[in-house]
């Protein structure tokens, strides 16, 4: 299966109608090629039916340029994504190409599915934003989407939105010594940084299930979160890092 096929396989089990995670032209998803460019899901496509034609090949090199740009206006950043093609026949490529093509060239980063899931946010909407994502409450989710996520305050889709987690980044890597493998962008959306198309789906799925608990945990007095000390205990626990192996190596 080549590069792009295994992409559009993503996008449709992302974009499955049951799943919640993204209807209409919702979401996008992104894997790097390796040679200084990436395919990304062309701007107004949808995940549940995307074909090969859907996809849009970027070049890194050019994304760079317009990022370095001081303060580019809207038709500037219009015109600067149909010129960050690496094919010019391609369609225009999705607004979150910047923050797709920041993520891919992360150390280990090879694939990234970002979706509305409706789960997700709820909560990311609501007062309490990214907020309960910060505790733990059961453990497969640590195991599959991190002891830590990243949270991201909500800046307008594109440009903004990708210097903001440009900066969420190494601040995380900082802090962390590691990169996350879930960004959550308040009022918009989860991001999955994975080294196989598989590891973004599992992580998805999973971030789905946690948002889904938590919102029931609200309806029956308020999450029970585990401790940080728990937390940590299961993040570091052998089994535990032996099932995270098993799962990912399922790609």
């Amino acid at each position: 299966m080549t590069p792009a096929e295994e992409l559009v396989r993503l996008s449709r089990e992302l974009g499955r109608e049951e799943r919640q995670l993204a209807i209409l032209g919702e979401g996008n998803t992104s894997c790097d090629l390796g040679d200084g460019t990436f395919w990304v899901k062309a701007s107004g496509t949808s995940l549940g039916t995307l074909g090969i034609d859907g996809l849009s090949r970027v070049s890194h090199a050019k994304v760079d340029a317009l990022l370095d740009r001081a303060h580019p206006t809207e038709q500037e950043i219009e015109d600067g994504l149909v010129a960050c093609l690496a094919d010019p026949a391609h369609q225009k490529p999705s607004v979150e190409t910047f923050l797709h093509s920041l993520c891919l060239r992360e150390p280990g980063v090879k694939w990234t599915g970002h979706t509305h899931s409706t789960s997700v946010v709820s909560i990311l909407a609501s007062t309490r934003g990214a907020e309960p994502f910060l505790r733990h409450v059961c453990p497969d989710a640590i195991v599959v989407c991190g002891r830590h996520v990243l949270a991201i305050p909500y800046f307008n889709p594109g440009l903004d939105l990708a210097l903001a987690v440009r900066d969420g980044l190494a601040a995380f890597r900082a802090e962390h010594g590691k990169l996350p493998k879930v960004i959550l962008m308040e009022n918009h959306g989860p991001v999955a940084l994975g080294a196989s198309s598989k590891e973004v789906l599992n992580i998805l799925l999973m971030l789905d299930k946690w948002a889904r608990v938590l919102l029931g945990t609200f309806a029956a007095g308020g999450p029970n979160f585990l401790s940080d000390e728990d937390a940590e205990k299961i993040d570091r626990r052998l089994d535990e890092a032996y099932r995270r192996k098993m799962i990912e190596a399922k790609a």
